[in-house]
């Protein structure tokens, strides 16, 4: 089963339908607030997927290096609403996903 970390930026609603994974959210691991760099070394140690709406993570750190896949949620709000239709992508795109490649959905 795999381990995805979800961003601090994205609702915490949002574990339910996640419900085939082990899943995570930044704050319940106490790392919100942490720098990318930081939370993306900490993510890699522990967790398989890392899902986020930060579009430019991929430009701003060297993922090629980490040993977990990056998803990028591409949205207009960060609202439960918003993410909804993106569920089936977002099971899909993470079951696929590789370590150390971002993959964008939306």
């Amino acid at each position: 089963m795999k381990k995805v970390l979800i961003d601090e930026c994205l609702p915490r609603r949002l574990i339910r339908d996640l419900h085939h994974y082990h899943v995570s959210t930044v704050p319940q691991r106490g790392w919100a607030g942490k720098k990318d760099s930081e939370l993306l070394e900490l993510a890699s140690a522990e967790f398989d997927v890392f899902v986020t709406l930060d579009s430019n993570l991929a430009f701003q750190q060297n993922v090629s290096l980490l040993s977990l896949g990056i998803v990028v949620m591409h949205v207009k709000s960060s609202r439960y609403e918003s993410l909804q239709p993106l569920i089936p992508s977002l099971v899909s795109t993470i079951e696929n996903s590789v370590p150390g490649t971002v993959s964008d959905i939306g």
